[in-house]
């Protein structure tokens, strides 16, 4: 009798796998074993596939993966699985990297707009049982600039929405050529100028080894005293420490941030409320869910699924992240 395939499903206690994720594997024989984090299974070795979301697949696991022939991210980043240990095994790596960009985007100007109009200020004035009369501390949008350092598909959906907003908008990308941008309505400038003009600072960019803390205390020195700092990419483009003492020492003015690198936010039991950042009123806090919304998350979970039944249907997934692997 034929064995069927086995599919370890991880982090799947924060992530509830779909029936719909189950009816797709189900098309190629699979059977779908469940666990959070993989040191939490004892059949890594039988394992034909993993599908992950936020679980860490370091080189040791990786290793012990001899029987998989894909690892599929049920999101958009890579930088969680030791993407060159699988390729030397033989395994694909993919990924869905546009299953959030509407709802990142999206949340990404909400944080901006919530620091723009001081809305957490001010709904502490209201639950205080008074009302400001500061003038001058709201800049109109139109009067200020958006800097956007990475313009992918999330960087430029949040361009789009800036200019309905008539922020000036410039963007640090070295993949982008001055005609791209101009053709988006964009100004394309070195890592220097974004830094220094920038009123609202975004950082959309992949986390590589190039880009991991992009942002220390040298670069927010350079920044305007007044800037906003919003990240909705990853929160090892930021040295935290570095970002915190700036925030408190008000050398930037304000932070609204949705991925972290020191707080573990996926962590089944919660998670500690000890950092710096806690202690700051002039930073806005969201637990990664800027790519929540029910759509996004059903087509997250069942691409990612259907790349397995791909790979086993005899098909090519898509997005494919190294694709020189067999």
């Amino acid at each position: 009798m034929k064995k069927s395939l086995l599919v370890l499903r991880l982090n799947a206690q924060t992530f509830p796998v779909k029936p719909e994720e189950r009816r797709i594997l189900a098309t190629v024989g699979a059977e779908v074993i469940e666990a959070e984090q993989p040191d939490e299974c004892d059949r890594l070795e039988e394992a034909d596939a993993v599908m992950i979301v936020s679980a860490y697949l370091r080189t040791p696991t990786v290793k012990r993966l001899t029987r998989c022939r894909i690892i599929a991210r049920i999101g958009t980043g890579t930088d969680k699985i030791d993407v060159a240990q699988a390729s030397a095994q033989g395994i694909l790596v993919t990924n869905v990297p546009d299953f959030a960009t509407q709802e990142v985007a999206d949340h990404t100007l909400a944080l901006l707009l919530s620091a723009a109009r001081k809305l957490k200020y001010y709904e502490s004035c209201m639950r205080s049982g008074h009302r400001p009369f500061e003038t001058g501390i709201i800049r109109r949008l139109s009067t200020q600039t958006l800097g956007i350092i990475g313009f992918g598909h999330i960087g430029r959906a949040v361009a789009a929405r800036a200019r309905a907003f008539d922020l000036r908008v410039m963007v640090c990308d070295p993949r982008i050529a001055n005609e791209q941008a101009e053709a988006s309505g964009v100004q394309a400038v070195d890592r220097d100028t974004v830094l220094t003009e920038a009123d609202y600072l975004c950082l959309l960019c992949p986390l590589t080894p190039a880009t991991r803390g992009l942002l220390a205390m040298p670069e927010f020195r350079k920044m305007k005293r007044t800037a906003v700092l919003i990240n909705t990419g990853r929160g090892e483009l930021v040295n935290e420490r570095d970002l915190a003492e700036a925030l408190k020492t008000g050398i930037i003015a304000y932070a609204g941030l949705d991925v972290f690198g020191e707080i573990n936010v996926f962590g089944p039991e919660g998670f500690a409320c000890d950092h710096p950042l806690f202690g700051l009123e002039n930073v806005q806090l969201t637990p990664h869910v800027a790519a929540n919304s029910r759509e996004a998350l059903d087509e997250a979970q069942t691409r990612a699924a259907q790349a397995v039944a791909d790979v086993f249907g005899g098909k090519t997934p898509s997005h494919i992240i190294n694709r020189s692997s067999p």
